[in-house]
């Protein structure tokens, strides 16, 4: 792990609401820039380089997450590599965790969770990390390996849900984390849900129009799609999941 840029400042890729397909109920997807550890087959490649004129100050994430109309059931952190940049992921989760404390109480507990790709023995060995570990309700660890996504099943016949490859561990860290991510960790007896899934965004920028994909989309299903998509007269151009 790097020591990413200044801890007021996020190298973000993109933030996206509603995401549906990254955690339970409604949420906010945020995504950083920067990934070192290229998992080979990995479908986000596009988040690979780190481009320090795209960082942004973590307060203005901050103020378009408090933007949000709602419901935000939670906010899924994913990337590129959070933890390659530690001390402005650490700054994040100290403003999401302060906004949640400031949300009316009636409403729905709002969880974290955090997408890494190195394992949680390393992401544990390290007090700057054990920091950020505190302030999650869970996270999904581990490189993703394409041979261990059977079409989104488990080998062994479980979903793998909001898991990219069945090597991947989902760890709850508090008592949320347990409530909402426990069955996917062994925990309880709460039936998982069918999966995984994916939505479709389209963003207008001063480049285009761009069509991104949210979510874990089984093995080969980004190869079928666009071949079904060309086969309608729709080329997809440039696609992150190719090298």
């Amino acid at each position: 792990m790097n020591g990413g840029g200044p801890p007021d400042a996020l190298l973000l890729a993109k933030a996206h609401y509603p995401v549906t397909t990254l955690g339970p109920g409604t949420r906010a997807g945020i995504w950083t820039q920067g990934c070192t550890l290229a998992c080979p087959g990995c479908l986000s490649r596009d988040t690979w380089d780190a481009d320090p004129g795209k960082a942004v100050p973590v307060e203005a994430v901050l103020g378009w997450l408090a933007s949000l109309p709602g419901p935000v059931d939670g906010v899924t952190i994913s990337g590129g590599e959070p933890f390659q940049q530690p001390a402005a992921l650490a700054a994040l989760l100290r403003g999401i965790r302060a906004w949640r404390d400031d949300r009316p109480h009636e409403t729905i507990g709002l969880d974290i969770l955090v997408y890494s790709g190195y394992v949680y023995t390393r992401l544990s060995r390290t007090e700057a990390t054990r920091e950020i570990l505190d302030m999650c309700d869970a996270v999904i660890t581990g490189p993703y390996v394409d041979r261990l996504n059977p079409g989104g099943r488990h080998p062994e016949g479980g979903s793998l849900l909001w898991r990219g490859s069945a090597n991947q561990r989902v760890v709850p860290l508090s008592p949320l984390g347990r409530e909402r991510y426990g069955a996917l960790a062994g925990i309880g007896n709460t039936r998982e849900d069918a999966g995984p899934r994916v939505q479709v965004s389209v963003d207008e920028g001063p480049e285009g129009r761009r069509v991104y994909y949210i979510g874990i989309p089984r093995r080969g299903d980004m190869e079928h799609l666009t071949s079904r998509l060309e086969r309608a007269g729709v080329r997809s151009g440039d696609v992150s999941w190719r090298p």
